[in-house]
Formats: structure tokens, sequence, C-alpha cells
């Protein structure tokens, strides 16, 4: 065994321990007070980086979570001011309905224009003054806005608001204005026939359409069919692709006769020798069919008054189940097709003619119809009354159509636009209420402009409800982040307490070993003595 003073060896590696362990006492003991495990990069580096890559990506959800906050806060504002627009245009509504009435006088309709007049006046206010923070929401400036969720680039979600001013809301419309065809006294004994020679507009046959917004609504189907509003109206309104764009129509056929007609007697004058008239026979075809007569009308000595021919088509209408329908309006027939289908008739005579002429006032049963001369029994005349059709959407949309309608002559549909075109705006301004014409066009755009606001609100709901469900579920990946993060950066106390306890045991053992190692130089004296 040596024994040496200038050096105590066991004395200075009991320090070095004292020193190792004062060491990770202090960092213990900071690890409790401040409740971090990674005090320093040197502690756990890679540790230390997914820890701040997290805290990261916590930071941009928390944030995230606050624009969504933002967001809803904005679009709250908007929907609820669009509900406010929605309700008067609600009331614009029932006053175009009440004004479609003809027990109105001129007056009454006026102080419901003033009422509706008003009603746009405020629908501009709250379209035009609705904002988040001095940004508006309803005057369509509001497009193409982004709300940013995320943590990480372009996790964003769109926002579109369109404008809810008077002049951006009603409807586009196009109009079929249906048109009257008299034919002249003529030997073909066919509807088919005639117009196939004399009256192509008026029937669908190879090659003739309608299309809108590049939908076929109307179409040869390798039968010749008159051309009919309600056949029309019917193909767009059961169209799926036309519903989704907001596109429908309504088809409407009345004929109110020219002249009254006062009996059999009145109804017709004769020319020449020998010339008798024993009835006059109208055979209706109503809706498409070409080929043969829906129900046909004897009308002779025996049909008195208007009343009794009014009643002589209702029965023969009745039995063939025709959609068609006749009275007496300011003691003139009043015809009208159930919906919108066309009346064509077949008109011809029974008699003895001879050298003589009939001269017939059809006016006195069609509208338009005025007088036609017969000179033999042998002839007839045709007649086709086309219904309208009003073709309306909430966003623009273009029409096409080909052997339909002729735009010079205002035959067949007579559409109001060309081919090719697009439908016309008509927005709140062009409400008007001051006759009954009027007020039935306004309900149209106005029931337009109805859905054009409910699909703006339902639009707001739908991003509304998107930006709450990634609110909730980035509230989840915060919280989970958080926590991910908090098991890398921060102290476990029970484990923690547990090394620190450790430490200090170690540190009292090592100041101990130190106490007893500082004694061994003290054995040399023994050697002196």
């Amino acid at each position: 065994m040596a024994l040496r003073v200038n050096f105590n060896f066991e004395a200075a590696s009991s320090h070095t321990a004292i020193l190792g362990n004062e060491r990770e006492m202090n960092k213990s003991l900071l690890r409790l007070s401040t409740g971090l495990r990674i005090l320093n990069a040197a502690d756990d580096s890679a540790g230390l980086f997914i820890a701040d890559q997290l805290m990261v990506v916590g930071s941009g959800l928390e944030e995230g979570n606050k624009n969504i906050q933002t967001g809803l806060s904005a679009l709250r504002i908007a929907e609820s001011s669009a509900g406010q627009i929605f309700n008067r245009l609600n009331e614009i509504y029932k006053r175009t309905v009440r004004a479609a009435n003809d027990i109105n006088d001129p007056n009454a309709r006026s102080s419901l224009q003033r009422e509706i007049d008003n009603f746009v006046d405020a629908i501009k206010k709250i379209g035009t003054d609705t904002e988040y923070n001095g940004i508006k929401l309803l005057d369509g400036t509001f497009n193409n806005k982004y709300i940013h969720y995320g943590a990480r680039k372009d996790q964003v979600l769109q926002v579109d608001v369109k404008s809810v001013l008077p002049n951006d809301l009603g409807a586009y419309m196009a109009k079929a204005q249906g048109s009257i065809h008299i034919s002249n006294v003529v030997s073909t004994s066919t509807f088919a026939d005639y117009l196939s020679s004399s009256a192509a507009d008026f029937d669908v046959d190879s090659g003739d359409y309608v299309d809108i917004n590049g939908i076929r609504v109307l179409a040869y189907d390798g039968t010749q069919r008159f051309v009919d509003a309600q056949t029309l109206a019917k193909n767009i309104n059961d169209n799926k692709d036309l519903q989704a764009l907001g596109i429908e129509a309504v088809a409407k056929n009345t004929n109110k006769a020219d002249a009254v007609y006062t009996g059999f007697g009145n109804f017709y004058t004769v020319t020449g020798t020998a010339t008798t008239l024993n009835a006059v026979t109208l055979s209706f075809h109503v809706g498409t069919t070409v080929s043969t007569p829906t129900f046909s009308i004897t009308i002779n000595s025996s049909i008195t008054n208007v009343q009794q021919l009014a009643d002589a088509i209702n029965t023969q209408a009745s039995g063939a189940r025709a959609p068609i329908s006749a009275r007496v309006v300011d003691s003139k027939l009043f015809l009208e097709t159930n919906n919108g289908e066309t009346i064509a008739v077949r008109v011809g005579i029974s008699g003895n003619i001879g050298t003589g002429s009939v001269n017939i006032q059809l006016g006195q049963i069609l509208q338009g119809a005025g007088n036609v001369t017969f000179t033999s029994t042998s002839t007839y005349v045709y007649y086709i009354d086309v219904g309208t059709v009003d073709i309306a959407g909430t966003d623009s949309y273009r029409l096409q159509y080909s052997g339909v309608s002729a735009a010079s002559t205002g035959a067949g549909f007579n559409f109001n636009i060309g081919s090719n075109s697009y439908a016309n705006a008509k927005n709140l301004y062009a409400v008007s209420v001051l006759t009954n014409e009027k007020a039935e066009e306004s309900m149209l755009i106005v029931k337009k402009a109805l859905q054009r606001v409910d699909t703006i609100r339902a639009q707001i709901g739908a991003v509304m409800n998107n930006l709450q469900s990634i609110y909730d579920s980035q509230k989840v990946a915060l919280d989970n982040t958080r926590e991910a993060e908090n098991v890398i950066r921060n102290t476990d106390y029970a484990e923690e307490m547990t090394n620190f306890t450790k430490l200090q045991i170690k540190m009292q053992s090592s100041m101990a070993m130190l106490a007893q190692a500082n004694q061994l130089p003290q054995m040399v004296l023994q050697l002196l003595r």
C-alpha cells in the first residue's frame, strides 16, 4: 500500500463524482421548478426539434380556429341580413298575388305598387349596408374570398356570397308568346297535310328542336305533332339538369272570341241561288295530336246562344277527356286549356252551296278568326292557337331553336328572343302590378328572386357548417398536438421527483465518502512517529 500526500486520488475522484451529482441534481431541480424536461438543446436535441415543430403546428391550428370564428361571425351577419331580405321579398310576392286579381281598381294597384317600391328600397339598403369590420358582405364584392383555417399553406375555404341588391335579384326570362294562325279556305282535308304544306312552324317534324343551355327540351320523335306550350313547359320542368339551374316554365292558353255568338242564324250569311247552310263542324285537336281530332261539335240551328255553345263544347270535351273548357265571359265564348295545350280546329260546312257562297263569322267562336267564305262543302279552314310559355331562371341561360318559331312572321311558339340568344334579365325594378298581365309576370320575377336569395342563404349555411366541422376537427387535432408536445417537452413530476430524490441521496453519500477520502493522507503521520 502506497501512501502519498501530494495527491489524494480517492478524494479527487469523490470530488468529481460530487460535481457530476451536483450538476444532475441542479438540472433536476430546474426541471421541477420550470416544468420543462428539455431545458436546452443539449438535453435532447432531437426531442427539442420535434417539440418545436409540434408547437408551430399547434400555434397554427389555434390561429386557424380563430380565423374560423371570425369567418363564422361575418357569415352569421350575412345570413341574418339575407333572411331579412327574403322576408321583404315574400311581402312583395304577396302583393303581386293580390294585385293579379282584377277586382283591384287602379287606385288599389297603385297603392300596392308603392308598397312594393318601398320594400325594394329596403332591400337595397340592407344589401348595401350589411358589413363586417367595414367589409361589405351582400353587395357582390364578397366574392372569391378565402378563410384560412389550417396550420399549413393553402389550407383555405373559398367563400362566395352573390349580390342581393335589387338590380341583381329577379329572373332571366324568355317568352314563347304564342301565335294564332287562320288559313284561307283550302281543299286540303287533314291537318297533317295542311301543316306540311302551309304552316311548317306550327308543327314539330324532322330537324325541329328547342334547346336550353344546350339541353334538348323539344325534338321530333318520329311522329308529326303540333307545337305545344304544355309539352315544352313540362319537358323543361321535368329536366333535372334544368331544375338544378333554377329554370322553370309556366304554360297558358286562353282564347276569347272576338264577337258575341247570338244564334246560328246570325252566325253566317249566304249569297247566290240555291245556297243553304245546314251546319258547321268544328273538329278540335287539343294538345299535340295532329292525326285525329280530340273531339268534334256541330253548330246548327239548335244552338241558339253562347251558353249553349259553351255547354256543347264542354260536353264533348268531357266525353273525350280533353283538357279544355268553355265558359262565357263578357257574353263571349271563352276557351281555356288546362295546362296551356294548343287549340287547333278544322272548320267544315254542310249544306247546298250551289253557285253561291257562305260567309261564316268565325270570330264569334275563335279569337282572331274573323270571317271566312266557303264556296264548296268540300273545303276547309284551319285554325291554330298556340299557348304562351314563360321560361324563367335564377341565372342567365341561352335559348336555341329551329323550325318551331319564326321571328319574321310571329309563327309557332313566337319566341320573344332570337335563336342562340340569352334570356332577358328582369330585376326587382321591373316588378309592376299596375295591370293583371304585369302582376302575373312579376310573380315569376319575385319567385325567382326568392329562390336566388334562398340559394345564397343555403350556400352561406353550407359554408358555416363546413367551417364549424373544420373547427371541431382542428380543436381535437390541436389538443392532441399539444399533448404530443407536452410528452416530449415537459417534466413528468412523478418520474423527476424520484430522480431528484435519488440524486440527493447520491450527493449525501458522495460528501460522506469525500470526508473519508480526505482522512487517508493522515495515515502518513503514523509512519513518521
